[in-house]
């Protein structure tokens, strides 16, 4: 499907690939030569127009949907029915399925706050471990959590999604040193602000505030993290590991003062 196959004979799964950064990532693999495992709670149709696509183009994909990746026993299924898919082998997993509330701190619940950190961060864990499991017996591979810029740059009323995501990011560096050994790297992509329909117009001041700010003057496409995550799964990236890679158009090099 593309004319450098940078994952050629890859095997890899896609969390929340119904939407957005997903169906990108998603893409982009295919485009690169990798069967594709699209997983996804809700937006089963979704994933099913990517798997379309994928399949005209002569790639191999297929929607595994339902799976609930709060919890640790359906994150095991799904990882297994992914490599069962794929012949027995899972080379590349992509943690990307997570929830983005708006919600004040100071009338936040635990309920509030574990509904997000289920979700954004102990999936993570849930689903890094059991792919890793996997990806040891077949000589390694490579784990992306999909992480945000907010993991370092806190947004108002969204205390949990930040800390989900700083936490995110410090399990894929705890990861990437205690599976190293196994031949499994894990690393983790914070976008920036990601472009997607109807944003414009439901948070004009927001995407202005953030086309001001960034230096390549745009906002960033699905596309964008797909091209960050397709290079630390090749073997570009071989020696890359505990590495969190900023795709954020530059917002982060802007001066605070």
């Amino acid at each position: 499907m593309s004319p450098h196959g940078l994952l050629a004979g890859q095997v890899a799964l896609v969390t929340g690939a119904g939407g957005g950064i997903g169906r990108g990532i998603a893409l982009r693999f295919a485009e690169e030569g990798a069967a594709v495992a699209l997983h996804c709670r809700t937006a089963v149709s979704s994933a099913r127009e990517v798997t379309g696509r994928i399949r005209e183009s002569g790639g191999e994909a297929v929607v595994l949907a339902g799976a609930d990746l709060t919890d640790e026993d359906a994150c095991r299924r799904l990882v297994s029915e992914a490599a069962e898919w794929g012949g027995g082998r899972l080379t590349a997993l992509v943690n990307n399925a997570g929830v983005q509330p708006v919600q004040d701190l100071p009338g936040m619940t635990a309920a509030d706050w574990r509904a997000v950190v289920d979700t954004n961060l102990t999936s993570v864990f849930a689903c890094t471990q059991a792919a890793a499991e996997l990806m040891r017996e077949r000589g390694g591979g490579s784990v992306t959590h999909i992480a945000s810029v907010e993991a370092r740059l806190p947004a108002p009323a969204h205390a949990h999604y930040c800390a989900s995501k700083a936490a995110v990011v410090m399990h894929a560096r705890s990861a990437a040193l205690e599976y190293g050994r196994w031949g499994v790297r894990v690393n983790t992509v914070s976008p920036g602000l990601i472009d997607r329909e109807g944003l414009a117009d439901a948070w004009p001041e927001g995407v202005d505030r953030w086309l001001r700010a960034t230096a390549l003057g745009r906002l960033g496409s699905p596309e964008d993290i797909g091209d960050a995550c397709v290079y630390l799964a090749s073997r570009l990236a071989a020696w890359v590991t505990g590495h969190d890679l900023v795709v954020d158009g530059g917002a982060s090099a802007r001066p605070t003062w």
